[in-house]
């Protein structure tokens, strides 16, 4: 603490458009404040599946993409047949 501090005095007494490493003597941490919670605390999505705004967001990715990934792919072997050609020939061949 008492080197921030002394940092901050010796930018100050300086000048920031005068010193040779003016952002180097402060660390800044952005966009640091995911330990700050606003709001309901997320749960996982099997803990609660029946609310997905109560879920983590890498659950809502995951859940959502498996979703979208069963309709696109259910939607597909509905609306061609559903069968494919191998099982065809093979009970061509059979008879």
């Amino acid at each position: 603490m008492a080197s921030l501090a002394r940092g901050a005095a010796s930018l100050s007494r300086i000048g920031i458009s005068t010193a040779k490493t003016p952002i180097q003597l402060i660390h800044r941490r952005g966009l640091a404040g995911a330990a700050d919670h606003h709001g309901p605390p997320k749960v996982d999505c099997w803990k609660d599946p029946m609310s997905p705004s109560k879920w983590k967001e890498e659950h809502f990715v995951i859940v959502s993409l498996a979703g979208w990934g069963l309709l696109i792919f259910g939607g597909y072997k509905f609306f061609s047949g559903g069968k494919d050609k191998k099982e065809k020939e093979l009970v061509k061949a059979t008879n």
